[in-house]
């Protein structure tokens, strides 16, 4: 039966402060003077060191990007920059092959085929020409349109002139177009007469 005047409590009851929440491992679990006293740590794994030969692709790359031209020039960067090969035994790729198809092609795609017909007909050298000479045409209209002086107003008007305006009697707008108030004939059939006449 729920407390009079207090919210239903939907929890369990805690255990005393004297209880002690976690697992207790009686080998490796001496309280503070245990984790203060000693270190648990992980020992270093040795890799057995194997002499591995050197790498002169890597090596012979980056004496040309360094600029080296000669025997004795390379020799000095060999032994400045020592590179051994990596070991594939232990390779990520060896250890954990990745799921490919069995039918996947590796590699880079073969380039397609010369086009011998182009070449000797020196269509390469047409399109070239072509490109050069819209090129050449391209500078030359915009070389005229940096030298052709701006237009204003007045070289505007003399070239275009604009157009006389045609002179008309000045009329008051509200008497035009006015019908007639009045009506003095008899009927209309002596207004037609009138008219006629």
């Amino acid at each position: 039966q729920a407390e009079l005047g207090k919210p239903q409590r939907n929890c369990y009851t805690l255990p005393g402060y004297d209880f002690p929440f976690g697992l207790y491992i009686e080998r490796t679990d001496g309280g503070v003077p245990e984790a203060i006293g000693h270190w648990n740590t992980i020992k270093p794994r040795t890799s057995s060191n194997r002499n591995m030969p050197r790498d002169f692709i890597t090596m012979n790359r980056g004496a040309l990007k360094a600029g080296c031209s000669t025997a004795h020039e390379f020799n000095l960067y060999y032994k400045t920059k020592n590179i051994l090969r990596k070991d594939t035994e232990y390779s990520r790729f060896r250890r954990s092959p990745p799921n490919v198809p069995a039918d996947m092609t590796y590699g880079r795609p073969a380039r397609p085929s010369t086009p011998m017909f182009d070449l000797l007909q020196h269509k390469y050298k047409e399109l070239w020409m072509e490109r050069q000479r819209a090129l050449t045409v391209a500078i030359e209209v915009e070389k005229k349109m940096k030298d052709r002086v701006r237009d204003n107003r007045t070289t505007l008007l003399r070239k275009n002139p604009v157009p006389p305006k045609e002179e008309s009697f000045w009329h008051l707008p509200h008497l035009e177009k006015v019908g007639p108030h009045l009506s003095t004939f008899r009927d209309h059939d002596a207004r037609k007469k009138a008219l006629s006449a």
